[in-house]
């Protein structure tokens, strides 16, 4: 009976482990090496690039976090001059979702004003990170 209470207990505390990892990560805005070197045009986007960035958001129909982040977004792209938000549905541009390794919605790339991949948002974002990080991508 100890062995199971021992196992049990090892278990809970790697979950919880897991699950405070997965809360701190979850919607920073940072920078991944593998997305060196990937640009977006507006043929791959379906609009124009902004003037200064882009703000690219993965979503999918039945995301609620993806709802937030078209909120926040917005509101950051109607904030900073030369912004523009741009939503994809992933169900519906899987080869691209393939490509750039989104993995789960929503999805947010920043990019710069030549449409490079330089950061990247798994999550909902916080309006200050997005902010930020439109800051270092101009």
């Amino acid at each position: 009976m100890t062995t199971g209470l021992v196992v049990c207990l090892a278990v809970l505390a790697a979950a919880s482990g897991y699950g405070v990892l997965h809360k701190r990560r979850s919607g920073r805005v940072r920078v991944r090496g593998r997305d060196d070197g990937k640009r977006l045009g507006a043929a791959e986007l379906g609009a124009e690039l902004g003037e200064r960035a882009t703000l690219v958001q993965f979503s999918s129909a039945f995301c609620a976090p993806c709802r937030a982040t078209r909120r926040v977004l917005g509101e950051v792209a109607g904030i900073v001059p030369g912004v523009a938000h741009v939503e994809i549905d992933a169900e519906d541009h899987l080869d691209l979702v393939r490509e750039l390794e989104i993995l789960k919605t929503p999805t947010v790339l920043v990019l710069d004003a030549d449409g490079r991949v330089v950061r990247r948002a798994t999550g909902q974002p916080r309006k200050a990170d997005v902010i930020a990080a439109l800051g270092e991508a101009v």
